[in-house]
């Protein structure tokens, strides 16, 4: 029995319950809308970026949800607090859909604020939900960006836990962008040559690469790899003890690809290629587009926006578009 209470223990070790969700941005390019309400509470068609983000880390097994909030982010906490309002309102409305997924959310999930009361940087923001976590594996999901899965795909956060939970190594989301685009990601130098892959099941399977360099926001000529990170990740706890000793480096700020590559110095760190499709919601173009594809995937706006945007199309085509 001793033996199998030792293995229980070890295997709860190794299984990724905890998330963190940054939070605690000023939203400064959505000014002045972002003064009054979070930019995670902007909605994409007729729910919050951040409901996306949460449930996201519930279908993938996520017990305990950290949200890092800044100074004015109640709102936030408020949505997914338990309010006869909010809820009345919902269900006035006929958003039926979103009150039944906002319930199952807080079925499955504990949703845990911590203040972060200086906006330090995104290493800085992970560091302050230590005190949660605590020597757990856990996952990072950025509280601006959104993924979708399409065709019955598994989300990026399922795959980077699932894989944490076969291999017990940190990993990290990425996807191919353009080069014109590398200056404004973190960029990850993988070892492409010698992929690896991981089977989940008879049906699903997913291919990685082991970090060898991390760059933050780099030109293009800095560096031959299109690999961005997408602001998904699963951590061993160790990153906490380097982010307790992290200097600031760029914008004065605590990078957190600065310790991930700390951790690749002395710890395997992985990358998985996104399956689905990333939205930036936290800038305004990725907004817009957020906004359209989400509502022409959405069956009561399907046919009339498409009928719109093809009117508009043949009207900027034409330059009669005003």
């Amino acid at each position: 029995m001793p033996h199998f209470k030792t293995f229980e223990i070890l295997k709860a070790m190794k299984k990724v319950r905890k998330a963190v969700i940054p939070a605690a941005g000023l939203g400064t390019r959505f000014l002045p809308a972002t003064k009054s309400v979070p930019k995670e509470m902007l909605t994409i068609v007729d729910a919050p970026i951040i409901f996306y983000v949460v449930e996201e880390a519930v279908k993938a097994g996520i017990e305990d949800i950290v949200l890092i909030a800044g100074r004015g982010k109640h709102a936030i906490e408020d949505f997914f607090d338990t309010s006869y309002e909010v809820e009345d309102k919902l269900s006035k409305d006929g958003k039926i859909d979103i009150l039944n997924r906002l319930a199952r959310i807080r079925d499955m999930a504990n949703i845990i604020s911590i203040r972060q009361k200086q906006a330090l940087g995104l290493g800085h923001a992970v560091y302050s939900g230590r005190r949660i976590i605590g020597d757990e594996p856990f996952a990072v999901l950025l509280g601006d960006e959104i993924t979708v899965n399409l065709d019955n795909q598994s989300s990026a956060t399922e795959d980077l836990v699932r894989a944490f939970e076969q291999t017990e190594q940190s990993s990290l989301s990425v996807m191919k962008v353009a080069e014109d685009q590398v200056s404004k990601y973190g960029i990850a130098e993988v070892d492409e040559p010698n992929k690896q892959t991981l089977s989940f099941s008879s049906h699903h399977s997913v291919d990685f690469f082991r970090v060898k360099k991390l760059l933050e926001k780099p030109q293009p000529t800095e560096t031959s790899s299109r690999w961005a990170i997408t602001g998904r990740y699963v951590f061993d706890p160790k990153i906490f003890n380097i982010l307790e000793n992290q200097k600031p480096t760029k914008n004065n700020e605590i990078q957190l690809t600065d310790a991930i590559q700390e951790l690749t110095r002395h710890n395997v760190v992985n990358s998985y290629p996104l399956q689905g499709q990333r939205y930036d919601a936290g800038d305004k173009l990725g907004y817009l587009i957020s906004n359209i594809e989400f509502a022409l995937r959405n069956k009561e706006l399907t046919s009339e926006l498409s009928a719109y945007l093809k009117a508009l199309a043949q009207q900027i085509e034409k330059g009669s578009f005003k």
